[in-house]
């Protein structure tokens, strides 16, 4: 009988819990963090809790040494340094923590070390560049865009809105300036702007802004004349969230109060944490188009993958863990399965240029629930 291979989990929040899960059963799973209460659960579940900050310098290498792979599942704020630390440890890893620096400054040290290192393996990014690796492999692609966003199924003022993942992250997506690529030339502007309305069967009307997911696509799929990703949230939010970004309430900088300095922004997301959580029983729901356009074979096409996946009742499973985590869990087991080639730093949209594996990940999502309905024009 073929020995289960070893995965350590470095997360144990929504997304890295249902991860765990997914993997446990045909994995030996060590989940870890340094909350003991998301712990205690996924031990009844024969995964293997770890209690370990992992801030701590120097505790990652120790902690993934045993490992056949690393899953990194934390905040942003601490994906960076963690991806840099396996990759020093001389680790494979697939990481969902969409770290705001630029990933490809880790490539040379990971070719070095011989490691594969899938980065951005969620959502979005995550399966819309898995949409965009594997078509643009068909056709000469001229058009790409992704709209997407996680929301609650009930609305309740002021927000509208509940963070399934850390608010520092969500903060990040309201002031991070928005990148794309416009007639072939690239564009910056500001996080929040051209606001747009667009309807989603079964939802309703969303609001649509620029935000800079496109990230890995803007170096691997430069060659894209037309390239842009928007944030979809409940029609108004757009107003309130560039009320709190102009008023300060996001920055970085430090301000004195009462002789402490403090940045504002740790103030803020410790204040919305406790009205943007989502508590037991409420429910979400993702929703998420992809449009590809572009010449195939001489003639026009048009593809659009539509996503609307709910919360699992069944398993009290948020959409957002559900959509994120198994895509994750895709990519892993591709991995552990020998199908990603090369080394360095992978983003999907290149583990999708074989098509067997896009078959892969849409099978296994499709598998567990997670469907992404396609037309074609």
């Amino acid at each position: 009988m073929e020995q289960q291979k070893k995965i350590i989990v470095l997360g144990a929040g929504r997304v890295g819990s249902a991860i765990a899960l997914d993997l446990a059963g045909d994995c030996e799973v060590t989940a870890v963090d340094v909350r003991k209460e998301v712990l205690q659960p996924l031990v009844r579940r024969g995964i293997t809790p770890l209690w370990a900050d992992l801030a701590m310098p120097g505790r990652i290498a120790a902690l993934v040494e045993s490992f056949d792979l690393v899953v990194g599942a934390l905040p942003g704020f601490m994906g960076y340094q963690v991806v840099k630390e396996v990759i020093r440890a001389g680790k494979d890893m697939v990481d969902i923590s969409f770290f705001p620096q630029d990933p490809f400054t880790l490539d040379e040290e990971a070719r070095q070390q011989g490691v594969k290192i899938v980065i951005d393996a969620g959502v979005a990014p995550g399966m819309s560049n898995i949409f965009l690796g594997y078509y643009d492999t068909l056709m000469e692609v001229e058009r790409y865009a992704c709209y997407v966003g996680g929301l609650p199924v009930v609305r309740q003022w002021p927000f509208e809105y509940k963070a399934v993942f850390s608010p520092l992250d969500v903060i990040e997506e309201y002031v991070r300036p928005a990148r794309y690529i416009e007639n072939g030339h690239p564009v910056v502007k500001p996080a929040l702007s051209d606001s747009e309305l667009l309807d989603f069967a079964g939802i309703g009307t969303l609001e649509a802004w620029n935000s800079d997911g496109l990230r890995t696509l803007l170096v691997t799929m430069n060659h894209v004349p037309n390239m842009i990703e928007k944030t979809l949230r409940y029609p108004g939010t757009v107003e309130y969230l560039k009320v709190l970004r102009e008023s300060g309430f996001f920055s970085y900088e430090e301000v004195e109060v009462n002789g402490k300095k403090i940045r504002p922004v740790d103030l803020t997301a410790r204040l919305l944490f406790r009205q943007w959580e989502l508590k037991p029983g409420e429910e979400d729901f993702t929703v998420m188009r992809v449009e590809i356009r572009g010449r195939q074979e001489g003639e026009e096409k048009k593809y659009v993958y539509t996503l609307l996946d709910r919360y699992d009742r069944r398993q009290g499973m948020t959409s957002m863990a559900r959509t994120t985590g198994f895509t994750c869990t895709a990519l892993v087991r591709l991995m552990l399965e020998g199908k990603i080639e090369g080394s360095g730093i992978l983003p999907p949209e290149k583990v999708a240029r074989k098509g067997e594996n896009f078959s892969f990940i849409l099978d296994h999502l499709e598998e567990r629930g997670v469907h992404y309905d396609l037309k074609t024009e």
